[in-house]
């Protein structure tokens, strides 16, 4: 693998990143104010899981 390719998948980057999809998707599942919001939150929140439970087996 190319060094810049290694730098990319590395897991310092992508387990913040999954933590606020999740988090994201909290937030998103427990507003009143707007049902489109409303609606997306579990695909947010699914999306934020799966790549958290994908980052944790990067190097």
């Amino acid at each position: 693998m190319k060094a810049s390719t290694r730098s990319w998948l590395r897991r310092s980057r992508w387990e913040p990143a999954s933590m606020v999809l999740i988090g994201l998707g909290l937030v998103m599942l427990m507003q009143p104010w707007s049902l489109d919001i409303y609606s997306y939150s579990f695909a947010v929140l699914l999306a934020g899981v799966a790549g958290y439970t994908v980052a944790g087996k990067l190097p």
